[in-house]
């Protein structure tokens, strides 16, 4: 049952019996932009619930008659109580009507309503990132938690949950006919793979308290106490930054045929992403300006890409004759590259390039703002380059590799022991297959 509000003059009938009658109803904020209210008659009192919508509006519904001469039924006849769990069936059936959307099922509001509600406000504003969330949910989150009720989650429960999660299988790729999905077990034993599956959970548990808080404050939850106590794994999203050596590059670049070559490249040298390359017409190339233009990106913001000479020819070279509209990065063949035709090529080359762990364009990602980072560029350009928001997520990631006036003056200042002793032995490195 939702938490009930109190209001010391309206709550009862000994305190509405001291109210004067008038026809403005004596209002009651129960969460924002909802409230009700006790019009107070000649021969009693009746509820009224208000909800103000996004643009200011307000929205009036007759709820029925207040307790003051007869006993409260539920139905014709409310308690201060009774009115308040009536009004919020209002507002959230008018706030999904105002959005468009078709009134709820019948049946007790559940978690996995709960985020159903969630997905589409963010779809309604246009959020970015909904599929896959809404993909992880139903993956892990709705089938432990998606049937309860969520004024009877208790702390104890989504905690349990959380370590469930933590400790789950990882799921892999399937295919669409298979009867069931593919999972790898986790070895707990590795600290790396213990971290990956706590970040995995964290981010899991952010979507389910963003969407509990959102029924909360649409007055479909009574209280956010209970996950609010609930706190992620600490140290869980220390990033562990993998990023390619100069001579790692050449080998990867070197082990793909030429067209996945241009994409792999391409990556290397923009920080740009998967989708962002594979999007990339030749129009978005300035020659004159040394700059690629990404139009669309997983923030939604465009963003301009400024190239080093390497990168600039790199690009000269692949629109060289072609039409404003011409993909830049195309198949052997000329057609588009796909959602996941970059998986098992980049298996492949870094295979031949004995690379460990298998690079991804996330790690091509890495490597370029890494290599920037190190050669003292400010974390404010990384960030305009890769199209973070703010330097955050930059410095989260790349500010330990960037020079330092403490790792100067450490090493200037600290003396030589003496304790190692140098070797005329020399390393030998195995020429890479080209």
């Amino acid at each position: 049952m939702a938490r009930t509000v109190k209001n010391v003059k309206i709550d009862t009938r000994s305190g509405r019996s001291k109210l004067t009658e008038r026809r403005e109803p004596f209002w009651t904020v129960i969460s924002s932009g909802c409230a009700i209210g006790y019009r107070k008659g000649a021969k009693g009192g009746t509820w009224i619930a208000r909800l103000r919508d996004d643009e200011g509006r307000q929205h009036y519904e007759s709820l029925g008659a207040a307790d003051d001469t007869r006993d409260p039924d539920g139905l014709t006849v409310f308690s201060f109580s009774q009115a308040q769990e009536t009004a919020r069936k209002f507002f959230a059936d008018k706030a999904r009507a105002l959005a468009g959307h078709m009134a709820p099922a019948q049946g007790p509001y559940t978690v996995k309503d709960a985020l159903e509600d969630y997905f589409i406000a963010r779809e309604g504003r246009g959020s970015k990132g909904v599929r896959a969330d809404r993909y992880a949910a139903e993956a892990r989150i709705v089938p432990e938690l998606g049937a309860i009720d969520p004024d009877k989650l208790t702390s104890k429960r989504i905690r349990d949950w959380l370590t469930t999660v933590a400790r789950a299988p990882r799921l892999l790729r399937t295919a669409k006919a298979a009867e069931r999905r593919a999972t790898k077990d986790v070895d707990l034993k590795d600290p790396e793979a213990v971290r990956a599956r706590r970040s995995t959970a964290n981010r899991l548990l952010t979507v389910l308290k963003a969407a509990l808080n959102h029924a909360f404050h649409e007055g479909r939850i009574g209280s956010d106490e209970p996950w609010r106590k609930v706190k992620p794994f600490r140290e869980a999203d220390s990033p562990v930054v993998r990023y390619l050596s100069p001579s790692e590059c050449l080998r990867l670049v070197n082990a793909c045929d030429q067209s996945f070559r241009d994409l792999v490249r391409g990556a290397l040298v923009t920080g740009c992403r998967y989708g962002e390359l594979t999007r990339m017409r030749a129009a978005d190339f300035n020659a004159e300006a040394g700059m690629i233009s990404v139009r669309l990106s997983k923030a939604g913001k465009p963003r301009h890409v400024a190239l080093a000479d390497e990168g600039r020819a790199l690009f000269a070279s692949l629109t060289l004759g072609r039409a404003p509209q011409d993909l830049i990065f195309q198949r052997a063949d000329g057609a588009a590259w796909g959602a996941s035709h970059q998986q098992r090529p980049l298996e492949e080359a870094s295979k031949a390039a004995k690379l460990d762990p298998t690079a991804t364009f996330h790690i091509l990602r890495h490597t370029y703002a890494s290599s920037l980072a190190m050669k003292g560029v400010p974390m404010g350009v990384i960030a305009a380059q890769l199209g973070h928001s703010d330097t955050r997520m930059t410095e989260k990631h790349y500010a330990h590799l960037a020079p330092s006036y403490v790792a100067d003056t450490v090493r200037a200042a600290l003396p030589g022991l003496g304790i190692f002793e140098e070797s005329n032995v020399a390393a030998l490195h195995r020429k890479a297959a080209g």
